[in-house]
């Protein structure tokens, strides 16, 4: 391959990864034609994309961006999954893939600066929450404490009310009998 040619990889490369955090990475060795095709399609379905790559071309592509250090992962034939979606994300679909297909060696989820190597690696982060479940989380944790704050304010105030209500349904039944007279204070 020419220098050309492998600089125009390259920066096609770093085009696609670019604005990318995260990354999955597994060994295109013995997926066939249509698996391949298979993977892709619901891949494509959650907004991401697999690549198979040349090693020292991803290497130079990702040198300056959020990947760098990410190439540790590539050994070998090497397919790059990536996209916008979270990195839980990316770890379930390659962890469906691999319970689908015993064959495919799935090689690890590079992250924030980290790697989480092999099969245990990807099944770590696949644990974590997506972004949607992580701020609903924070909602619930935020959430709890003034939920009890307003009910343990409101309650007290809430009995007060209902005793109040019951003395006044009470004067009224019973005719205004024993109700004090207009103009003086009620108990």
């Amino acid at each position: 391959m020419s220098k050309k040619v492998k600089s125009l990889i390259e920066r096609d490369l770093g085009n696609r990864f670019k604005d990318i955090e995260a990354v999955g990475v597994l060994s295109p060795r013995g997926i066939n034609g249509n698996k391949n095709h298979s993977i892709r399609k619901k891949l494509h379905a959650q907004g991401l994309r697999m690549t198979v790559v040349k090693n020292t071309l991803a290497k130079r592509a990702t040198e300056k961006s959020k990947l760098k250090g990410f190439d540790a992962l590539l050994d070998g034939p090497s397919a790059v999954v990536y996209g916008k979606a979270s990195v839980s994300t990316i770890a379930r679909l390659l962890l469906d893939e691999k319970k689908a297909d015993e064959k495919i060696e799935l090689r690890g989820i590079f992250f924030d600066g980290e790697i989480y190597a092999g099969d245990k690696g990807v099944e770590t982060v696949s644990k974590l929450p997506t972004r949607e479940e992580g701020i609903g989380q924070i909602l619930a944790a935020l959430l709890g404490p003034a939920s009890s704050i307003v009910s343990a304010i409101s309650g007290p105030g809430a009995t007060l009310g209902s005793l109040l209500k019951a003395i006044e349904e009470r004067a009224e039944k019973s005719g205004g009998a024993g109700a004090a007279p207009e103009g003086a204070p009620a108990a």
